[in-house]
């Protein structure tokens, strides 16, 4: 990291914040099972008629049937594509099951108590992850660590832009309002933090359990080593 004092942090979450198989074999799998009763039961429902219509316009199947639109989304869920209407559903199953209490947001054990003491000391807290916004607020507040909503000032998604990208930086930047290099970004993926750098961010890469660390970004293993 430079010299510049970070005043705010945007923290990726798979890999970052929350073990990845967390994602793949709770999130996605919940989905994939309740996703075709969830459709059928609330087809009619305003937010999710929504969603059922912008599926149909990505499969360029404007009259495509409920059963076909079922497919199409199991097949995203099954190929791990990211499609907004996709990740809108997705985040509306679960938010379901997170209110039955089916299971809680994965947080590793250095995450909260980094986030707690960061917002004390004076640190602006955001998310930006592929998963939708309302993901990532349920990750969060239905997390193993209790609710931790409070902690945050904001949360991006791919509707800023792709994460390899490093106009969707800008973007963030431009939204946060500070000098791009007071701004730090903590990801595991050399390219997220590639483009994060080319923004004029500050950038680390958490190297996790299975994460390959890179070269060109200073690495960390925990949150507690991050030294601000």
């Amino acid at each position: 990291m430079s010299n510049s004092t970070v005043r705010a942090i945007v923290t990726d979450i798979e890999g970052t914040t929350t073990d990845i198989n967390f994602v793949h074999k709770v999130l996605f799998p919940y989905a994939h099972n309740k996703l075709p009763e969830f459709l059928r039961a609330n087809a009619e429902t305003p937010a999710v008629a929504e969603q059922i219509d912008a599926v149909r316009r990505e499969m360029g199947e404007p009259d495509a049937t409920l059963e076909a639109v079922i497919a199409e989304l199991l097949h995203w869920i099954e190929t791990d594509q990211k499609v907004t209407p996709l990740k809108a559903l997705q985040g509306m199953v679960w938010a379901d099951g997170y209110q039955r209490g089916d299971f809680k947001g994965h947080l590793y054990s250095d995450v909260a108590p980094a986030l707690h003491q960061w917002k004390e000391a004076g640190k602006a807290l955001y998310v930006y992850s592929s998963g939708s916004v309302q993901a990532q607020k349920l990750l969060f507040g239905y997390s193993d660590e209790g609710d931790l909503t409070p902690l945050f000032s904001g949360y991006f998604d791919t509707h800023i832009g792709h994460k390899r990208e490093a106009t969707a930086y800008q973007r963030i930047v431009a939204e946060l309002d500070l000098p791009a290099d007071a701004v730090l970004f903590l990801s595991d993926v050399v390219e997220e933090l590639d483009a994060a750098k080319q923004a004029g961010m500050q950038t680390l890469q958490l190297v996790r359990e299975g994460t390959q660390a890179g070269t060109h970004h200073a690495c960390v293993t925990r949150f507690d080593e991050i030294v601000l």
